[in-house]
């Protein structure tokens, strides 16, 4: 645990979440908010979690959300494209589906902003989030970020394309 609250804490995803993430990452109902289409080995988590879950090295890194009292994480916050130049970051979350819609992915959404604004000293975070996923546009925009783009027919789905918005929360420091 490097972060947390009173109900939450973030930690780097170990070893033995891979079963974990093997579940999350193969679940079909989620690959359309991910824009992933093919599924996941675990040989392909192990791989990821014994070397490439670093930051500076990979640009990339995924970390568990664990809730006080559970015995498993109940979802992870993946933090990617991490350009330490420019001081941008892009962020997804997933959340188990016994835990959504409980405030908990705000909790976790805040305490990696914290994070990423006073730890990293990141100056944005984007995301990107299809037309269809309503809740996922309603957690960013209720963490302060701005839809400031939209890509059209960006997702193909057996139905049709799918539009996607760029979201941004960029970081005004208090003096």
């Amino acid at each position: 645990m490097f972060i947390s609250n009173e109900k939450l804490s973030l930690r780097m995803a170990e070893p033995q979440d891979s079963d974990l993430i093997y579940r999350w990452e193969n679940d079909r109902s989620v690959w359309r908010a991910s824009e992933t289409s093919v599924p996941v080995s675990q040989f392909q988590i192990d791989q990821f979690l014994l070397g490439n879950n670093d930051l500076v090295a990979n640009r990339q890194l995924r970390l568990m959300i664990d809730l006080k009292g559970e015995p498993q994480p109940i979802g992870s916050i993946d933090l990617f494209e991490y350009d330490a130049v420019n001081q941008r970051i892009g962020i997804g979350i997933l959340m188990d589906s016994h835990y959504r819609n409980q405030g908990l992915a705000s909790q976790a959404l805040r305490l990696t902003l914290t994070y990423l604004f006073e730890d990293l000293m990141v100056h944005q975070v984007h995301c990107l989030i299809n037309e269809q996923n309503l809740d996922s546009q309603r957690l960013f925009e209720r963490a302060g970020f701005v839809r400031s783009g939209q890509l059209k027919d960006w997702i193909r789905t057996p139905q049709g394309f799918l539009d996607v918005f760029y979201y941004q929360l960029i970081n005004h420091p208090q003096p």
